[in-house]
């Protein structure tokens, strides 16, 4: 039997006795995962009116106030690559095959449909459906892409009981949180490192942790050496926090409905950056044999990288640029007061939207944009079109914090 790892997170039960600064040390700081109790959610509008009395989907309202939305469907009974092939439906035809599928006990010659990844807040921002819990508003990844009026990550999910997710780690590296409006899911976590025990003899990982083909040592060798997973039931109204590079696989045990963002900020922007970094690595190494006939082979590198990933090594550039000169600017117009009146050197008292918060987002930014522009691929790179420069931008990052290094304690 491989060895175990802890079969149990942490419970948060209150939020008046749970504090940001707490979250912030033991679970940000320390990549560790958490479950928040249902309490956390509870004023939330779609807990109330997604939701019948007997804690099941409630059909009309989303088909009133959402039914010709047009969302992503997947099949979770086809195999593409390592994921599920979708296709995009009104939300009306998704729920009517729901109902179907409940009445014919959970059987149809469809498949196994899951509306995964709808971006609903971005598409109907005025409804009344959830606010983010307080501990996940420093959030890079959406304060980016909201800025820029691009794409977000935030996500509505929808699935009949069995509809499930393969095995996977988060875009970029970042973490996760998801609430169960209705519903009940498991969740099997791996702790960073131990997904490479469970890669074939061809470097791959699998599709599915829990098949038997994994106990195939030709196919798996390394597979006896990787720990258990860490399996975690979630509730209705509960909440998960998924640290940044624990792999999972979900299950929905009922009718769930759920609340999903992907975000980063000051205590995993590294991990973003260490996720590019070896994602550029492997691309180059691909395609190394066109190195030398390839006119701009570097810039090709970064084109298929961001065909991979979504973003390139110039669009990291901006998206810490972005963040930077967003504090920069709020440490203009914040005091030190600002952080709950407890003083600014104390981080148990840390607030998302205060001041030392914002000096320490611009230290991490700081210290990853260092690591970008020793980069030799990044040098390469045409940076000509990038204002301001990434050393000017080093320089005022620098002198900022020099200047606030007591405030920063």
């Amino acid at each position: 039997m491989p060895p175990s790892a802890p079969h149990q997170i942490d419970f948060i039960e209150e939020p008046q006795t749970f504090p940001y600064g707490e979250f912030f040390n033991k679970y940000l700081l320390t990549n560790s995962p958490c479950l928040f109790s249902a309490e956390f959610t509870q004023h939330w509008g779609s807990r109330k009116t997604w939701v019948t009395e007997e804690n099941k989907p409630n059909w009309d309202h989303l088909l009133e106030n959402f039914g010709n939305a047009i969302v992503p469907v997947a099949n979770c009974n086809v195999k593409e690559y390592n994921a599920n092939p979708k296709e995009q439906i009104p939300l009306c035809e998704f729920i009517s095959y729901w109902r179907d599928y409940i009445e014919h006990n959970y059987h149809s010659p469809k498949g196994c449909l899951y509306l995964k990844d709808w971006h609903m807040s971005r598409e109907f921002p005025k409804q009344n459906v959830y606010e983010t819990p307080e501990y996940f508003t420093s959030d890079w990844l959406n304060e980016y892409w909201d800025s820029i009026d691009g794409d977000d990550y935030r996500f509505v999910y929808m699935g009949p009981k069995g509809s499930w997710t393969p095995f996977h780690a988060d875009v970029f590296r970042s973490y996760s949180w998801s609430a169960n409006v209705c519903g009940r899911k498991k969740w099997l976590l791996f702790p960073p490192g131990e997904e490479e025990d469970l890669r074939d003899s061809h470097r791959n990982l699998p599709y599915d942790v829990t098949s038997t083909c994994l106990r195939d040592t030709n196919q798996y060798p390394n597979f006896s050496l990787c720990c258990q997973p860490i399996e975690v039931i979630q509730e209705a109204g509960e909440v998960i926090f998924i640290p940044s590079g624990w792999h999972h696989q979900v299950y929905n045990l009922e009718d769930t409905i759920s609340i999903n963002h992907n975000w980063i900020n000051g205590c995993n922007v590294s991990a973003m950056w260490n996720f590019l970094h070896t994602e550029l690595l492997s691309v180059e190494k691909e395609i190394s044999e066109w190195r030398e006939m390839m006119e701009d082979w570097h810039l090709h590198c970064q084109v298929i990288m961001k065909s991979c990933t979504g973003i390139d090594y110039k669009e990291f550039y901006t998206f810490l640029r972005i963040i930077a000169e967003k504090r920069l600017l709020a440490l203009d117009n914040l005091t030190e007061d600002t952080v709950d009146g407890s003083g600014p050197t104390n981080m148990a008292m840390l607030h998302p939207r205060g001041r030392l918060h914002a000096l320490f987002d611009l230290k991490m930014t700081s210290d990853v944009l260092s690591l970008l522009i020793s980069n030799q691929d990044f040098q390469n790179l045409d940076q000509e079109s990038l204002s301001p420069s990434p050393c000017a931008l080093m320089q005022r990052l620098e002198a900022v914090i020099t200047e606030n290094s007591q405030v920063c304690g």
